[in-house]
C-alpha cells in the first residue's frame, strides 16, 4: 500500500476537518499534516485520535515564510509531499461602497494569496517527484457572485484562474491542479441561519437542502486519487444544482 503525505490548510474548520477525516478513512497509509493558524481544537482532536498518522503544524497562509517552514518540517519527516489541499478561507462581507480597504486586502490575502503561497511552497518538491495533486477550494461565489461579497467573490474567482493557469504549466510532469466550488454547506459559516431565513436560502437550491461537509470532502478526495490522473484545470461544483 503506497504511503501518501497530505497537507491540508485551514484544517480547523468544519470543511477542513471533514476533508482530513475523508483521507484518514481512504487508506491507513495516508499521513496527514493539518495546517492551522488559530483555533486548533478540532485539528488537535484528530491528532489525538490518530497519533501515528495525523500531525498539526502552525500555518499562517498569508505569509510565504510560514508556508516554507511548514513544508520544511514535513520534508524533514517524510522527504515528500504528495497532496496539497488549499482549504483556508474567510469572509468579511460588505457592500463595496462601504467596504473598508483592510477588509478587501485581508480577504484576498487569505483566500487568494494563500493559495499562491501554498502552491509555490510545494511545487519544487512535486516537480522533483514528477508527481503531485493540488486541490484548491474555491466557491460558488466565484461563478455566481452575490451582492456584498465583492472581495470574497473576486478572491475565489482568482483561485479558479490560478488553478487553470498552473494546471497547464505542470500538466506534463505528472502534477494535477483542480478546484472545488462548494455552494451552501453545513459549516460554521451558515450557523447564523435559522427559521424562515434558513428555509428561504434552501428554496434557492434545487435539491432544497444544504450540502454536507463530507460531500465536498469526497470530491476533494477523488481529485487527489490515482484514478483522477487525467483531470486537471477543472472546477467541480458541489452546490445541489444551483448553477
Amino acid at each position: 500500500m503506497k504511503q501518501r503525505v497530505i497537507l491540508i490548510s485551514g484544517a480547523n474548520g468544519g470543511l477542513g476537518v471533514a476533508i482530513a477525516q475523508m483521507f484518514l478513512q481512504e487508506s491507513p497509509a495516508n499521513l496527514l499534516w493539518l495546517g492551522v493558524h488559530n483555533r486548533r481544537e478540532r485539528a488537535e482532536v484528530l491528532v489525538r485520535e490518530n497519533p501515528e498518522r495525523c500531525f498539526c503544524l502552525a500555518l499562517d497562509v498569508t505569509r510565504p515564510e510560514s508556508w516554507q517552514e511548514a513544508v520544511s518540517e514535513i520534508l524533514a519527516r517524510h522527504s515528500r509531499i504528495d497532496v496539497l489541499v488549499n482549504n483556508a478561507g474567510g469572509h468579511a462581507d460588505s457592500l463595496l461602497a462601504t467596504m473598508p480597504p483592510d477588509s478587501w486586502q485581508r480577504v484576498l490575502a487569505i483566500n487568494l494569496d494563500g493559495v499562491f503561497h501554498g502552491c509555490r511552497a510545494v511545487l519544487p518538491t512535486m516537480i522533483s517527484q514528477r508527481a503531485g495533486r493540488i486541490v484548491n477550494l474555491s466557491s460558488l461565489s466565484a461563478l455566481l457572485a452575490p451582492a456584498g461579497q465583492a472581495n470574497y467573490a473576486a478572491a475565489k474567482a482568482g483561485v479558479l484562474a490560478l488553478t487553470q493557469s498552473l494546471a497547464k504549466e505542470v500538466a506534463r510532469i505528472g502534477i494535477t491542479v483542480n478546484a472545488v466550488c462548494p455552494g451552501f454547506v453545513e459549516t460554521d459559516a451558515l450557523a447564523h441561519l435559522a427559521g424562515e431565513e434558513r428555509k428561504a436560502f434552501q428554496m434557492r437550491i434545487p435539491m432544497r437542502r444544504f450540502g454536507r461537509p463530507e460531500e465536498v470532502a469526497a470530491t476533494v478526495r477523488f481529485l487527489a486519487c490515482a484514478e483522477a490522473s487525467y483531470i486537471t484545470g477543472s472546477a467541480i461544483k458541489v452546490d445541489g444544482g444551483i448553477l
